[in-house]
């Protein structure tokens, strides 16, 4: 009998798709959100998802070639994840940015893991998180017709209600690629129509996130406000290009019902009790690195189990269930619990910052004692700002001012003012400064409110020998020079971190030139 019979390792099932079909329907079926997101934010937006893609097959073909591994760029693998990690970033990122993603996606997540299939997480998600984290004011800038904006569920968040029609449509702020949910809804449908994924992923994470928002987001069964979280800030896009990513998913039924349930009510209780309003890429991320013990607890019954009994396939049945409930359980109380400590904290590090505010602004103004909103530099910063949102025809910059106040002594007379002023130009992203400048136009004092540059560099902002050099001169603005100052006007820039100093003298310059402006 022997040769009759070939018992050979799995996989057995054979069909006509490849790798390589699959990656083309999927790049396909991005086109449409793609293209929207290159007619919504201009060319530009068309550079970043080009960079993108470019590092994401260079970085690919050049580790395979020094690593003498097979070079598999063909397959169209290394170009989808650079087209997703291009569609989940702002418009108006640098052009390095993309270009680092690109190779943390490939090179840390996928190919230090063994190559496609082997990634624990989706690379292009991880690489975005990556990116947030490291480049926070970067990654957190929106800007759409020139202009810094907030997106929907920024919106949301502070308490508004954005058009659902804009939402649905796509022209509103966002990252490239997630702002049309009619345009991701047409590259689903595709990718469903080709078989490429299923439903089962997809509908189970935007059915629990909404069962969830309900129950716990404040809004109860508000249909419009419902359907703006889900058309909002890429879940759709998550939901349906990089959730249903075959290597970080399950391949059970149970699996995907489960995986989809886990991702809906992770994303709302980061929406909900986060800080930030996203969600849905580290929902994702952190559901990823679930899937071994998901597809343990939902694999069928193996061949011989109890002949196939039913008592056998009841008992796999009920571990199945009481594992994946005990999961849900898992998650939802410590999503409540993380829930529930923001809520507690959120006022006391509230109060926290407004008294570390009113510090800032006592160390800018010495013998004030207290400070109100200033109506003339209101009306000055109105007049002198332009519809990009730059300041003085754009000589200083991306600049935006925040808070002006008036600062008063003890009897409440003025004696100078506080100008809270945002850069975007520092090297880490926006910073914001306090000045406090007296009657006379002399700058009493600098203080960083929020600054995200490089230790050892562009933080040395903060030190006084850098700070001072702005104090106890009355100029029109200051000028940077590599050099010890040789003028009263002169700052000596921070060695090695020219891009920052540029931002503060910059925000310095904007401020004193909105004093001089009410002064005369």
């Amino acid at each position: 009998m022997s040769g009759l019979y070939n018992v050979s390792s799995s996989p057995h099932v054979r069909g006509a798709d490849s790798t390589q079909r699959i990656m083309f329907d999927v790049a396909v079926a991005l086109i449409p959100a793609a293209g929207f997101g290159v007619v919504q934010f201009g060319l530009y937006s068309l550079l970043v998802l080009l960079v993108s893609v470019a590092f994401a097959i260079l970085t690919e073909y050049v580790f395979q070639k020094l690593a003498k591994q097979p070079v598999t760029v063909s397959d169209g693998s290394a170009l989808v994840t650079g087209l997703l990690l291009g569609m989940n970033l702002p418009p108006s990122v640098p052009i390095w940015i993309p270009a680092l993603g690109s190779i943390f996606a490939i090179l840390v997540v996928k190919q230090f893991f063994g190559g496609i299939g082997q990634n624990f997480m989706n690379p292009a998600l991880g690489a975005r998180c990556f990116l947030l984290i490291s480049f926070t004011g970067i990654m957190s800038d929106y800007v759409l017709d020139g202009v810094s904006t907030a997106t929907p569920l920024a919106l949301m968040k502070n308490g508004e209600t954005p058009e659902l029609l804009s939402t649905f449509l796509g022209t509103h702020a966002g990252c490239i690629g997630e702002v049309s949910a009619l345009a991701i809804l047409i590259g689903a449908a595709y990718l469903l129509i080709r078989k490429v994924i299923t439903w089962e992923i997809p509908v189970c994470y935007i059915v629990s996130f909404v069962i969830f928002e309900i129950l716990f987001g404040g809004h109860g069964f508000d249909p419009v406000y419902l359907l703006t979280q889900v058309c909002s800030g890429g879940l759709l896009l998550g939901a349906f290009f990089m959730a249903t990513d075959y290597a970080t998913s399950p391949i059970t039924k149970n699996g995907k019902y489960l995986f989809g349930i886990l991702l809906g009510v992770l994303t709302g209780i980061l929406r909900i009790f986060g800080a930030s309003a996203e969600g849905v890429s580290y929902a994702i991320i952190i559901s990823n690195l679930l899937v071994p013990l998901i597809e343990r607890i939902t694999m069928p019954v193996a061949y011989g189990f109890k002949h196939g009994s039913l008592e056998g396939k009841q008992k796999v049945s009920l571990r199945t269930y009481k594992a994946a409930l005990t999961l849900c359980a898992i998650t939802l109380v410590a999503g409540l619990a993380l829930g529930a400590a923001y809520q507690a904290t959120k006022e006391p590090i509230a109060l926290a910052e407004l008294a570390a505010q009113a510090e800032a602004y006592r160390a800018v103004a010495p013998g004030s004692e207290e400070f109100e909103p200033s109506a003339e530099l209101q009306e000055a910063a109105a007049g002198i700002t332009a519809e990009d949102g730059t300041v003085a025809e754009g000589q200083f910059g991306g600049i935006r001012f925040e808070d002006v106040l008036n600062a008063l002594d003890a009897s409440g007379n003025k004696v100078g003012y506080v100008v809270n002023v945002t850069s975007k130009d520092g090297f880490g992203g926006e910073m914001t400064l306090s000045l406090g400048v007296d009657l006379e136009g002399v700058v009493t004092g600098l203080e960083f409110l929020t600054i995200n540059e490089t230790a050892g560099l562009g933080m040395n902002a903060k030190e006084e020998s850098f700070r001072n050099q702005y104090l106890g001169t009355a100029v029109d603005s200051f000028s940077l020079v590599k050099e010890a100052p040789s003028a009263d006007n002169e700052i000596q820039a921070i060695s090695g971190a020219t891009i920052t100093s540029t931002a503060v003298t910059n925000a310095v310059n904007a401020a004193l030139y909105l004093v001089s402006s009410v002064q005369g």
